[in-house]
């Protein structure tokens, strides 16, 4: 039986991606940085653990206890919008920290029992906003941008030790909470109030979605299948802007 490790499992896409492991029989290690085990059915397969990926310490505890594991599914991560103009760097340090730099991280932390077994998958969960350009999301789109370069020049490191690495790209998901998760962060100077209406407008003209569920068989996809693309999109707006990406 093989064991999934899956970071930010709170809510949206690493929720429905645990729940999408376990109802095919895999062990489920779903991270979050404080542990609920009310946001999953019970199971002996599961272990709900706290995870902190700006934090290394905390990868440093997580690692110890979730012991070997088969694939690694870098989905934790937060929002931000705005203007370039208006954000201060410190929300721009934060989003990488996360974003990026946690991704890092948590790769660096599971390298030794890969390669040391020379088998394991790593799927790093980015974005669509990196196959189409969008205002008011500059910084958003680098750090996951900087991921995708990150994944696709690590994958040719690892390849001499059997270690697969994916990229999964979802698009915009209105039923998850990471639009909330984001509204904190929102930096918009007057200046921009109009480009942001129109930007706005645009979104809820949008009828074109993605659901947690198609990040969760994207995943599964990139975890189980040797023969899949290393960029997998997910979701019919994501795939509408690279549908290339799934033969």
């Amino acid at each position: 039986m093989k064991t999934v490790l899956i970071t930010g499992c709170s809510s949206g896409f690493g929720l429905a991606t645990a729940q999408y492991f376990l109802d095919r029989d895999w062990n489920v290690i779903a991270t979050r940085r404080t542990p609920r085990a009310d946001l999953l059915p019970p199971s002996d397969r599961l272990r709900v653990l706290a995870l902190d990926v700006t934090d290394a310490d905390s990868i440093g505890r997580l690692v110890a206890a979730a012991g070997p594991v088969d694939v690694l599914v870098n989905n934790a991560g937060i929002g931000m919008l705005g203007a370039l103009e208006g954000t201060t760097m410190a929300t721009a340090r934060e989003i990488f920290e996360t974003n990026t730099l946690g991704t890092m991280a948590m790769v660096q932390a599971v390298l030794p029992q890969f390669r040391q077994r020379r088998a394991g998958v790593i799927v790093n969960v980015t974005s669509s906003v990196t196959l189409k350009s969008l205002p008011l999301l500059a910084v958003y789109t680098a750090s996951k941008a900087a991921v995708n370069a990150f994944t696709e020049s690590l994958a040719l490191e690892l390849e001499p030790f059997n270690v697969r690495v994916s990229l999964v790209l979802p698009g915009r998901a209105p039923e998850t909470s990471f639009g909330d998760n984001a509204k904190s962060r929102i930096q918009i100077p007057e200046a921009y109030a109009e480009l942001a209406q129109n930007v706005f407008a645009a979104w809820g003209q949008s009828s074109e979605v993605t659901r947690s569920v198609d990040v969760a068989e994207a995943v599964w996809r990139a975890a189980n299948d040797p023969s899949a693309p290393m960029r997998i999109a997910a979701g019919a707006d994501a795939v509408a802007l690279a549908p290339a990406l799934n033969p």
